[in-house]
């Protein structure tokens, strides 16, 4: 879904960023005055291009929710508890602390973010809150590196042009994915409290056991929009675990592994598929595969053909 707001009344753009991100106060100078907010949405992220002409302060209460994104043009910001944050053209932000309140300064800004529920960010790191852990948090609110950087802006313009706003938003198994994509891209970008590291217990549960649970459960599940964190509870281990166990017995990953598990998938619909009606794009797109290239040539090392061949091959 794609909605768009577009104003150059001063109140009418503070209603508007109030209904779409929380109570605030907004401080506007100068003459011109032009808001324009456009939001899509894919799964349970959303995607926001705001572009202010004009000067403006914001004093906002607690949003609730993870801001992070590039500044295109114009500067933007940030100040809330310890942390600041003063961007300029090109610059990657975290707003970091969804329980703080905050304050902005935007000079002619044009933005492009992601916002984020942080329960769904806390999943994917895949911490061991509720258990006597450090809750899930970001620690900085500017990537760890220029490659994270250029991660990120890569990620967000993959599911920004590929999905979001698209027809492929309304495919389960492609909105999961770039989902998941962003969520992991974010926690890749970004300093966190998440350690990486297999524990004592991930290593001693990483055994086949926990493996045989996994394979099965994806092997059953694979036409469903899964998770690693589904496939981590329906095996009783973290996901972490679920890696090593992967890793260790099949020298692979749980998301290759579904990956394939769906290509096969795929092979046999079009094995099956008849070419007056079946296009090699709408079987990709089911099985979860946004990229038409990428699929073909993940199908070809597999099968040995294009998926259209297989598809004609009656």
């Amino acid at each position: 879904m794609t909605t768009l707001f577009e104003t150059t009344d001063v109140e009418a753009a503070h209603q508007m960023l109030v209904a779409t991100y929380g109570a605030m106060r907004v401080t506007v100078t100068g003459e011109r005055h032009r808001a324009r907010v456009a939001r899509r949405t894919v799964g349970p992220i959303e995607l926001h291009h705001n572009t202010f002409t004009m000067r403006f302060h914001v004093d906002a209460d607690p949003s609730h929710r993870v801001t992070m994104g590039r500044v295109l043009g114009g500067s933007f910001s940030y100040r809330g508890g310890a942390d600041q944050s003063d961007n300029e053209t090109g610059d990657i932000f975290l707003i970091a602390h969804p329980d703080s309140p905050y304050q902005s300064m935007n000079v002619d800004v044009d933005l492009e973010f992601a916002v984020i529920d942080p329960a769904l960010l806390a999943l994917v790191a895949d911490t061991d809150a509720g258990r006597g852990a450090e809750p899930f948090r970001f620690t900085g609110t500017h990537p760890v590196s220029a490659q994270a950087m250029r991660l990120w802006s890569t990620t967000y313009d993959f599911v920004r042009d590929n999905i979001a706003g698209t027809p492929a938003a309304h495919k389960p198994l492609l909105a999961g994915n770039a989902t998941r994509l962003l969520l992991a891209t974010a926690l890749a970008t970004f300093p966190s409290n998440v350690s990486h590291d297999p524990t004592v217990g991930d290593r001693r549960d990483a055994h086949p056991a926990t493996l045989r649970r996994a394979v099965a459960f994806i092997d059953d599940n694979a036409h469903r929009d899964i998770s690693p964190a589904d496939v981590a509870g329906a095996s009783h281990v973290t996901i972490r675990t679920l890696q090593l166990a992967f890793r260790r017995h099949l020298d692979t990953t749980p998301g290759a592994y579904l990956r394939r598990a769906r290509l096969e998938r795929a092979h046999r619909d079009l094995l099956d598929g008849d070419p007056a009606s079946t296009t090699v794009g709408a079987v990709a797109a089911r099985w979860g595969f946004a990229s038409h290239s990428r699929f073909t040539a993940h199908y070809h090392a597999v099968y040995g053909q294009l998926p259209s061949d297989t598809l004609r091959d009656l």
